[in-house]
Order: C-alpha cells, then sequence, then structure tokens
C-alpha cells in the first residue's frame, strides 16, 4: 500500500539550507501535529474508554511495536508506576528485538509476524487485557501479526498508526488513525508520526489512569517519591490538602509512602 509517511517530503536540497531555515520548516510541520491527533479524538476516546473498562476489572494494557513505535511504548508503560503508583506489569511495553533493540536497532525483528505472540505469552495475556499496536506505516509484521493472534483470544485491541486504511488498523477493533503526512525527512517517522503517537499515548494512559481512580483533583496522588524533587512536591500537596505544617507534613508521607495514603491517614 502507498503510505502518507513514506510519500516524497515537501522540501528538497536540505543539504543547502541554512540551520534557520532547517529549524523553521521543522517547527512549521510539527506544528500540524496536533491537528491531526484533533481529528483522531473519537477514535482516541473508543479505545481509551475500553482499556478503562477493561483496567478497572483488573486487566492490563500492552503496547507493541518495532523501532521508534515500539520504544515509544516501553517509554509510555515505565513512566506509569511512578505516575500513577500502578505495579511494573500494569502496563506493559514490548518492543520487536526485546529489550536490546531499545538502544540499538535488530535488524529484520520487525519482519517477524509471529513473535509478538510468542513475546506476549510469556506475560501469561489473556482475555482480561488490552493490546495496542503502534506502528507509524500500520504495515510492520510483528505488529500485525501480534494483534491478528490476539483476536484470536478474544483479547481486545487498539493500534496507533500514522496512515489510514493500514493492515494494522485492519487488525484493531479500536483503531487510532493519525493521519500526519509526509516528513521533512522523506519516511523518517521518528519525526511528525513519533510525536503524534507520544502524543496519543500520553492521553491514552492518563485519561486511563484518571478514569480507573489513580488521580485525585489534578494531582498525582499516587506517584512514587523517587527522588527529593517528588518528596518536596508530594509534602506540598499533603500540605493544602490537609493544612499540616511541612514538617508535619513530610515525616507522613515518609512513613505512609504516597499522598493518598499520607492524607488518609492524618491523626492516625
Amino acid at each position: 500500500m502507498e503510505t502518507t509517511t513514506e510519500k516524497e517530503s515537501l522540501y528538497n536540497h536540505l543539504e543547502q539550507m541554512q540551520v534557520s531555515e532547517i529549524l523553521e520548516h521543522i517547527n512549521k510541520e510539527d506544528q500540524t501535529v496536533p491537528l491531526a491527533v484533533a481529528k483522531a479524538l473519537p477514535q482516541i476516546e473508543k479505545l481509551a474508554t475500553a482499556t478503562a473498562e477493561k483496567m478497572k476489572e483488573g486487566g492490563r494494557l500492552f503496547y507493541i511495536g518495532a523501532g521508534t513505535s515500539g520504544r515509544l511504548g516501553v517509554v509510555d508503560a515505565s513512566e506509569c508506576p511512578p505516575t500513577f503508583g500502578v505495579s511494573f506489569d500494569t502496563v506493559v511495553g514490548i518492543i520487536a528485538g526485546g529489550d536490546g533493540a531499545i538502544r540499538k536497532a535488530v535488524e529484520f525483528a520487525e519482519d517477524d509476524a509471529e513473535q509478538a505472540w510468542n513475546d506476549l505469552l510469556r506475560y501469561q495475556i489473556n482475555d482480561k487485557d488490552v493490546l495496542v499496536g503502534i506502528a507509524a506505516s500500520g504495515t510492520t509484521p510483528y505488529v500485525i501479526g501480534g494483534l491478528r493472534k490476539a483476536n484470536t483470544h478474544n483479547i481486545t485491541t487498539g493500534c496507533i498508526v500514522c496512515n489510514s486504511g493500514s493492515p494494522v488498523a485492519a487488525e484493531a477493533k479500536y483503531p487510532v488513525e493519525v493521519v500526519t503526512g509526509p516528513e521533512f525527512l522523506t519516511g523518517s517517522t521518528r519525526m511528525k508520526a513519533g510525536t503524534a503517537q507520544k502524543l496519543v499515548l500520553n492521553m491514552l494512559s492518563t485519561c486511563v489512569m484518571i478514569r480507573i481512580g489513580k488521580t485525585k483533583g489534578n494531582k498525582m496522588v499516587d506517584m512514587q517519591l523517587t527522588n527529593n524533587k517528588l518528596v518536596d512536591r508530594g509534602t506540598r500537596m499533603v500540605m493544602n490538602e490537609t493544612g499540616l505544617d511541612e514538617e508535619t507534613a513530610a515525616a507522613l508521607l515518609l512513613k505512609y509512602g504516597s499522598v493518598r495514603k499520607a492524607v488518609e491517614n492524618v491523626g492516625n
């Protein structure tokens, strides 16, 4: 299939451009990405709603992808435990070629249509879970194979792609198609397509975590206290919620390990 992500760049002779020109043109293209995401909001809503419903019942969220798409899934998954206090097996990011592919590309890993399901079986994926395939082109065999196999096991499937009418979207019950068009550097989908995928992943995981009760008001009350900055932030949150002084709030926070638990145990 012809994909817009692989179409010729609207710009040429890049090597002849001044640095300011290169930056201006990249920035101009980047500004189109949120508009493309906005068009996909109804699709994102359906996927987020279905995912939240599954996770309320104890299900997990899995991401699969190759290259940049796989790395973005791993990033989003890895940020959920410190941000929302969920366990590390609640949101799982899997990249074609294994964790080593996060830093170094693994040749032809994305072309194996069987491997994604083998990777998912290590986590005992089941019909309580949700699987989201991430693929800028929408043609990655690793992702297509994983979604197809998941469908045969009655697992809720979704995807995040940057072309319309793709094979990946055809396999997903809840497809999200953010059509970002040609890249500034022809075919370099780590640019606009990657930015679009990151925005959608931010929206998906944040929306789901809010819906399953991992926030309060507008605060990350279950965040992990992994550094001094977060301890200070948590202390201020406890102070604002309870009226306690800083020293007492900090002691309570460190004793119970989260803002939510600290506030719930005031006076104990």
